[in-house]
């Protein structure tokens, strides 16, 4: 059991004890984050960033870590998200095995990790720990909350919980519900885990750790993260050369595109605990914005719902597979609903799901756009 913490992380001690939805309490929990800008003397220029499932909070490169960050082309001095203007915050998810709390970080009861002892997850508590991380830090009321995947499924449950903590939202490709694709895909993630005999219903350790079950999750979750585009266009049929083949596997490695899974595996899979990664995933199933509104089995008025927000911009991409463009269209519908003044996007990017890590020529201007208009107008009207 191990936790994968950046340089540069710092933490914020949350509420203790902090609640979960579905029962269970934590003590002494903690949420990692991140920083940069300077936060104006009347704190109102804060933007918070809400990650997918897998990534630190260490969005950018800054002075307590130089090195690059996940979304370094987004974040920092004359960037979209432009630091100069802007006091960016990034949370780690609170389940996380970066920092935040999680089923790999100890009990203070016993002093071992959690494993399977950690409370049910759900992405409301993600967002409640996010809100107490912003308040935390003196700000009351977020100029904006950006929120990208499991991210984009955080922001809105944190603007339907948490009334008025932003004034404008970005949601790039989220969702305000699982559906039944993505929900098989990571039941089929955790059953390869759950199946590794290293995994030993949530008892492994750095020697017995299950690495297969854990190359296997990760390969279904990057194969989903890109269109049969993205994959046509980098791999076509090309074969590998013989030298790098195993000719005693008469199943083995044959192509580069299974290569390039292999090499991707390997390097996630002693990077994330497996029982993290676990709590995570199912949170993303449960969530509903209407079950979590009090609306069960209706996301628009779930949606319709969420008050004390301005505009929102909601961008999905034509390719993605994981969370269809369908979902975001239903976000902007909903929104709209709640009074918003919504602009949806459409992204033609080749890359699927993950575009918005890579697509910097369509995803930077639209972002620096709708931000570069930010406080045009005054809370409650829209253009």
């Amino acid at each position: 059991m191990t936790e994968f913490i950046p340089p540069g992380t710092r933490w914020f001690a949350l509420p203790s004890p902090f609640p979960f939805k579905r029962g269970g309490t934590l003590l002494g929990a903690r949420v990692a984050y991140e920083t940069w800008g300077t936060l104006s003397a009347a704190r109102d220029n804060a933007i918070l960033v809400l990650t997918g499932l897998s990534p630190d909070a260490h969005a950018a490169s800054n002075a307590g870590n130089p090195a690059p960050g996940w979304w370094e082309w987004m974040i920092g001095p004359g960037k979209p998200i432009d630091t100069d203007r802007w006091f960016v915050v990034c949370v780690n998810p609170l389940g996380s095995c970066k920092g935040s709390t999680g089923a790999a970080s100890p009990d203070p009861a016993t002093g071992q990790p959690y494993r399977l002892a950690f409370p049910d997850l759900s992405i409301e508590d993600i967002a409640d720990a996010a809100a107490a991380t912003v308040r935390g830090l003196g700000i009351e009321r977020l100029a904006c909350v950006v929120g990208n995947s499991m991210g984009g499924m955080t922001g809105l449950s944190l603007l339907a919980r948490h009334p008025g903590i932003a004034r404008d939202h970005v949601n790039i490709c989220g969702a305000a519900r699982a559906l039944p694709f993505s929900i098989a895909v990571r039941s089929l993630q955790r059953e390869a885990i759950r199946l590794d005999p290293a995994w030993d219903n949530g008892q492994y350790d750095d020697a017995h750790y299950p690495e297969s079950g854990m190359r296997i999750a990760r390969k279904l979750g990057v194969i989903t993260y890109r269109s049969a585009l993205e994959w046509h266009g980098r791999f076509g049929r090309v074969r590998l050369d013989s030298d790098r083949r195993d000719d005693d596997d008469p199943f083995g490695l044959e192509f580069e595109v299974e290569s390039y899974l292999e090499g991707h595996a390997r390097r996630f899979v002693r990077r994330y605990d497996p029982n993290c990664y676990l709590y995570l995933s199912r949170s993303m199933d449960w969530f509903d914005i209407g079950e979590s509104c009090g609306h069960a089995g209706d996301t628009h008025r779930g949606l319709a719902a969420i008050r004390g927000l301005s505009r929102a911009l909601v961008i999905g991409v034509n390719t993605d597979i994981l969370f269809p463009i369908e979902q975001q269209e239903e976000i902007a519908e909903g929104l709209r609903a709640a009074g918003c003044a919504v602009e949806f996007q459409p992204m033609p990017s080749p890359q699927g799901h993950d575009a918005f890590l890579v697509d910097a020529e369509r995803f930077g201007p639209a972002l620096l756009a709708f931000l570069a208009s930010a406080g045009s107008f005054p809370d409650g009207m829209t253009p």
